[in-house]
């Protein structure tokens, strides 16, 4: 009975396979033939791409020559398999029609097809099973980052294309083997491990072998005069180039770089119970490079600055750079094993990258507070996006490649860890971690989605995980929180939390954190599980009222929390780091909303813990926000005004902290709002002399800085301080640096006009890094009067930029352009763009709204203000919450 049984589901199976066979085979026909050839790789073209191509790999080779004007001459072969031929196949390649000498598929020449960034193979050539188009090219220089000594690819997230012709989507991984040919005095760096080189005359050609089966965003190699180094460590050896020759820099970090990258290895082996995944693990220090890393397998690059720290470096920059090499580290498991399908979970990988180069540095960092860390790092930049009228679900949809790069944020790399540690906690770190381990085991070397990895997470959870994602994931937004305290006889009789949507909405954010009862002789912690709008705190009935109620104290809850006054005169006693920051970030938070206090009474609060606050990440929030309160939310009235009393606090509170580094924030923050000629000849004369003060510790670069601020203000002809800080540097990508910004700080407005118009030049906007800091300094407050009329213009680039700059170039653009700016003439000027392209691309039009949220805030703070004190003296207004009933 059995076997008869089994013979006939075989056969129902046999029957339903067939059925399902032609019916794809038939699907996958109606599709091809409804395929447009359309600039971009859109998502059906992908999806058809996906079923009808397997087996892919590429056979590449590059001739570079010295000089980068030159032409880099190419040619490739692309191996695959096609399931079906009903319809011309579309090889992406984004550059001119010129660029392609010669195609052939399968052996036969054919005429060339190319229109709209694809070549089109016609199906007469092609066959059902293996093909092979063999390509003669001139390589396309839009993502090869020529320098005059070195070049490298960033080719995330559809940038392969620009480069040679490809199929360029996440989910058709290939082998590539690759060959260049550069000059003979240059190193070469590439996926695949070192075959062999050949020195030819004056050219070397470096053969790689096949790299790991990889996503065509990962295809990567640079070449360039660069210095060798190799490791072993964990019974690994690593190799890494530079081209750093700071000997102190070089002394200082070339330890930490490589044991923290054993570290993070180690870390991710035994969290995931999978070993390192790929062939070798070598990275690169490129000097401007665009991100502070890319994943590269095999190759992962980084920019030098975050990797090379000195003696002077920072507790924040030690971390920094940890966590830098840990994210870049989880990636070769989070992305690189396991890719997103489509790049609308591009935010998958970053999320995981993210949340385990937290735990790493926690572990790999002596004296790393993980909490305080993960607040600091996660919370103001997520706020920074989410509170505005701009801001995007962790979770968009792409409708084609073109447009990835806009899905990139702070929404995807803070906000989205905030939300995994929320999840995390809700299921419990051990499901949660055997989850992810299942995940990865299961799509190994392919592609997954975020719904097939919440089908696993859920079936490991009682928690309904479907409806816990649609608002933390699927939707934008923070809620704000108020509460209703109810006492009897000082003891109290209900507390009750309720949380309302930012915008006005009744949505609900389930969610973990804690509240703290603060009495004179103690306090007492309670969590709160946020799963309804009005949530009744039972644990807290009973308790003595307290003197005051701190909320989330641990730093894990997210939104906008409220403020008990009654705790401001007690905030610098708080003992917990953790506690400190959260209430800073709270404070912050509701001043932006005209919550509870203003611009100028903040900072008056704040400017007693200069001297008070010992932790160091914690003073680099407090300066931090003091000076975008004293720059973006004060008149330029009100910070002259203050400016002597608060140089002279912030210098005598440096003169009390005793760590280098606390001293060194502080001077840094003495150097950003100095506006006295007292504090200037005093910033002038340590610039001078090359002395700082007692017990900070500055390099080239710190006084390189110093130069620049010194330039700013017009100190006494601001370019010979700028030419000869210049003659002081030795690097040359560091002087070739200062070089490009120094126009952009000059006295002179017609030269100041004349740099902002050689950006509408494209290769004027090649190092994004200097273009972004020269704008800082173009468009800061001393230089907004004539400044503001470069604001249009920067608007109208911005669709150029979009489509030639690399993925964070057009919000970078925007918040070095419009950050700063705090009149109603700079606002009315975005207003009116939005309102004359009522059909502006809507990711762009985003990410317009996020850059300006500051100045419309600033727009109205400034206008609302009532004025404050030039002392510390402070007169907070009472903040009622909504429900608040005191008895």
């Amino acid at each position: 009975m059995k076997n008869n049984y089994i013979k006939s589901l075989s056969a129902g199976l046999l029957l339903f396979t067939c059925a399902a066979s032609i019916s794809c085979s038939e699907n996958i026909s109606t599709v091809a033939d409804s395929l447009p050839v359309e600039t971009g790789v859109s998502e059906e073209l992908a999806s058809y791409r996906k079923k009808v191509i397997s087996g892919l790999a590429y056979d590449i080779r590059l001739y570079i020559p010295e000089e980068k004007e030159q032409p880099v001459l190419a040619s490739e072969v692309i191996s695959f398999k096609l399931k079906e031929n009903s319809a011309p196949l579309q090889i992406d390649f984004k550059e001119k029609s010129d660029h392609l000498q010669q195609v052939k598929v399968n052996g036969t020449t054919i005429e060339i097809d190319h229109r709209n960034e694809h070549l089109v193979i016609p199906t007469q050539y092609l066959k059902v099973g293996q093909n092979q188009v063999e390509i003669q090219f001139t390589a396309g220089d839009l993502s090869l980052n020529r320098n005059e000594e070195f070049l490298y690819t960033l080719l995330v997230p559809d940038r392969a294309r620009t480069v040679f012709p490809v199929f360029d989507q996440p989910n058709l991984k290939a082998a590539f083997k690759l060959s260049l040919t550069v000059p003979k005095d240059w190193k070469a760096l590439a996926n695949g491990p070192l075959l062999d080189s050949l020195v030819v005359d004056e050219k070397k050609t470096y053969r790689f072998a096949s790299s790991d089966t990889i996503s065509t965003y990962l295809f990567s190699f640079a070449a360039g005069k660069f210095k060798h180094v190799s490791r072993e460590a964990n019974g690994r050896v690593m190799h890494f180039y530079h081209r750093e020759t700071d000997k102190s820099k070089l002394e200082q970090s070339m330890d930490p770089i490589f044991q923290i990258h054993a570290d993070a290895l180690a870390f991710m082996e035994d969290y995931t119970q999978i070993p390192y995944p790929f062939q070798k693990f070598d990275f690169i220090a490129i000097p401007d490079f665009q991100y502070g890393g890319m994943e590269h397998v095999g190759a992962i690059d980084y920019k030098a600055a975050s990797l090379f720290l000195d003696e002077g470096a920072t507790q924040a920059q030690k971390i920094s750079r940890s966590n830098l090499i840990a994210h870049e580290t989880a990636h070769m498991w989070f992305g690189d094993l396991v890719t997103m399908q489509w790049f609308n979970d591009v935010w998958m990988k970053e999320v995981f990258a993210n949340f385990m180069a937290d735990k790493i540095t926690q572990v790999a960092l002596e004296n790393s507070n993980y909490d305080l860390k993960f607040l600091i790092d996660h919370f103001p930049a997520a706020y920074s996006v989410d509170r505005t009228a701009g801001a995007n679900p962790i979770r968009q949809p792409l409708s084609n490649l073109q447009d990835a790069g806009s899905l990139y944020g702070n929404i995807i790399y803070h906000k989205a860890p905030v939300v995994m540690r929320q999840l995390e906690r809700l299921m419990g770190e051990e499901a949660f971690k055997k989850g992810l381990q299942e995940y990865l085991k299961t799509y190994a070397n392919n592609n997954a989605t975020w719904p097939q990895l919440i089908e696993i997470l859920d079936a490991r959870t009682p928690e309904d995980l479907q409806a816990w994602n649609q608002v933390w994931v699927n939707e934008p937004g923070r809620p704000v929180f108020s509460y209703e305290l109810e006492t009897e006889n000082g003891r109290i009789k209900q507390l009750l939390l309720e949380q309302k949507g930012e915008d006005g909405s009744d949505r609900l954010w389930p969610q973990f954190f804690e509240i703290m009862l603060v009495y004179p002789n103690g306090q007492k912690e309670l969590t709160v599980n946020m799963n309804e709008a009005v949530e009744e705190i039972k644990a807290a009935a009973g308790e003595q009222a307290p003197d005051f109620i701190l909320f989330n104290t641990t730093g894990q809850g997210y939104g906008v929390f409220p403020v008990d006054e009654r705790m401001l005169p007690s905030l610098y006693s708080l003992k917990e780091p953790v506690v400190r920051a959260s209430a800073y970030i709270n404070l912050y938070e509701n001043m932006l909303n005209s919550r509870s206090i203003e611009p100028g009474e903040l900072l008056n609060l704040y400017r007693e813990g200069l001297d008070k606050e010992t932790e160091e990440l914690n003073l680099r929030l407090l300066t931090s926000q003091s000076e975008d309160i004293y720059w973006k939310f004060l008149t330029p009235e009100e910070r002259k005004k203050m400016a002597p009393s608060l140089e002279q606090e912030l210098w005598s509170a440096m003169l009390q902290q005793k760590t280098a580094n606390s001293k060194k924030l502080l001077f840094k923050t003495y150097q950003s709002v100095a506006l006295t000629k007292e504090a200037q000849d005093r910033l002038y004369q340590v610039w001078e002399k090359q002395e700082a003060p007692a017990g900070v510790k500055l390099t080239e670069d710190d006084y390189t800085s110093l130069a620049l601020a010194l330039a700013l203000r017009d100190y006494e002809s601001g370019e010979g301080i700028l030419e000869r800080q210049l003659a002081r540097i030795e690097n040359p990508d560091r002087k070739k640096r200062l070089q490009f910004m120094m126009p952009a700080l000059s006295a002179e407005v017609q030269e100041r006009n004349a740099f902002f118009a050689s950006l509408k030049a494209e290769e004027n906007r090649e190092k994004e890094s200097w273009v972004n800091a020269a704008l800082a300094y173009l468009h800061h407050p001393l230089r907004a009067e004539t400044s503001e009329k470069y604001l249009k213009e920067s608007l109208d680039l911005l669709e150029e930029i979009q489509l030639t700059g690399d993925i964070f170039f057009p919000y970078s653009w925007l918040q070095a352009t419009f950050g700063s700016y705090q009149t109603p003439a700079a606002a009315s000027t975005v207003r009116t763009f939005l309102e004359a392209h009522p059909d502006y691309n809507p990711k762009l039009r985003a990410k317009i709204l996020q850059a300006a949220d500051d100045l419309f805030r600033a727009e109205k703070l400034v206008k609302t203000s009532k004025g404050f004190q030039s002392g510390k003296g402070i007169s907070f207004k009472i903040f009622l919450p909504t429900l608040l009933r005191m008895k």
